[in-house]
């Protein structure tokens, strides 16, 4: 079974003890966030109903937290299950519409100062 693997430190903007939502590792867009849930959850369908609510919560502010900040219309939210891990893509979309976002290559992501940022605009 594939495993997310656990992002650096620097890239936790957002961490309780069921879920951490990070800066993508290799993101398609600047602001490209992962929500997880910690525990091995194969799929959505296996949280149970209040789990899902609180995930789906969190995605919800998370969005909200890109918009907000990034200035940006859209958020694309992501879910693929192919690492069998319950989590959520957020994809700020900037000048571009619809699958071009997802073409787009990813790079590893080195400078996490933006990290820090959503972190602080997310304690005010």
């Amino acid at each position: 079974m594939e495993h997310l693997p656990i992002p650096p430190s620097e890239a936790i903007i957002y961490e309780d003890d069921k879920l951490y939502v990070c800066l993508a590792s290799y993101p398609l867009t600047i602001g490209h966030t992962i929500v997880v849930w910690k525990d091995q959850v194969e799929d959505l369908h296996l949280l149970s109903i209040k789990e899902y609510e609180y995930l789906m919560d969190i995605v919800d502010q998370v969005r909200d937290l890109l918009l907000n900040y990034l200035n940006v219309e859209k958020v694309y939210l992501l879910y693929m299950d192919e690492a069998k891990q319950v989590h959520w893509h957020l994809v700020p979309r900037y000048e571009e519409q619809g699958f071009n976002v997802l073409i787009h290559e990813p790079v590893l992501l080195e400078d996490f100062s933006l990290a820090g940022e959503l972190k602080d605009y997310l304690s005010k």
